[in-house]
This record gives structure tokens, sequence and C-alpha cells, in this order.
């Protein structure tokens, strides 16, 4: 039989439902001491960083959150049992940030001067605009 392997949204979701949600973690030990070394245990899929990322999203459990990352040296098991003990059962959703794409500009400056994106975006806040034009132009190949 195949054990499913659960994802941080899953952890997440089980944490919104509260208590009267399926317990993800209910085989686990707190302490690693007392439990044999499974690989397939769940709590080695609890991604402390990532579950502490999902809840700093909502005004309600950014607090908790921060608690949580304060608290990181704590087993997944306590961090899991303080959020569903903790967290109101509600349902919540948020896109989640991502870093934006790199404009032309940036790309442009990374590709002549052999950069990083950080370092061409540190570049970009020195160089005049008719500076990156003329980047432009050297790196234009022509063509349709």
């Amino acid at each position: 039989m195949e054990v499913k392997k659960l994802s941080p949204f899953d952890f997440i979701n089980s944490i919104n439902k509260g208590r009267s949600g399926e317990n993800l973690l209910a085989d686990c030990h707190a302490d690693d001491s007392l439990e044999n070394v499974n690989p397939d245990s769940p709590d080695k899929n609890y991604v402390p960083f990532i579950i502490n990322r999902g809840f700093s999203y909502f005004k309600d459990t950014v607090l908790f959150a921060n608690e949580m990352n304060i608290k990181h040296q704590l087993p997944p098991k306590m961090q899991y049992d303080f959020y569903r003990n903790i967290v109101s059962n509600k349902k919540r959703f948020s896109k989640w940030a991502k870093k934006a794409n790199a404009s032309n500009d940036i790309l442009a400056i990374q590709k002549y001067y052999n950069y990083s994106r950080q370092r061409a975006e540190e570049a970009y806040k020195i160089l005049t605009k008719g500076q990156i034009q003329e980047i432009h132009k050297l790196l234009d190949k022509g063509g349709r």
C-alpha cells in the first residue's frame, strides 16, 4: 500500500479546520528520541517555513506565525499542535507572493555585463537612460 505524501497545503487546510479537522500528525511524537526512524512518517513532510509563511498572510494568524518563526527549533509535531489548538476554525485563502518578472532593461544589463539579477538591479539604479539604450543597441542582433 502506497502512503500519500502530504503537501504543506494539506497541513494548512487541516490546521484551518481546527480541532474538528483531521489530525495529520496524530501518530507522531514530539520527541524524536521516542519515535522509530520512519522515512514515510508524515512529520517528515511538515515544512515549518512554508506553514509559517502560509499563516503570515492573514491578520488573525500573522502573530502566531511570527511566534513559530521565533521558536523554529520546535519539532514539527509541537508546531502543528500549537497551530491546531490556537488558530480559529476558518476558511483562509490568499495568493502567494511571487517575485516579479525582470524588465527588458534588467535582462539586457544581465546579459551585457554577465551579472546576476540582483547585481543587474543594483546597476540599473546607477545607469542613465542613455547608457541603457546603448546596451540595448549593442545587444540588438537585428532580424524580425
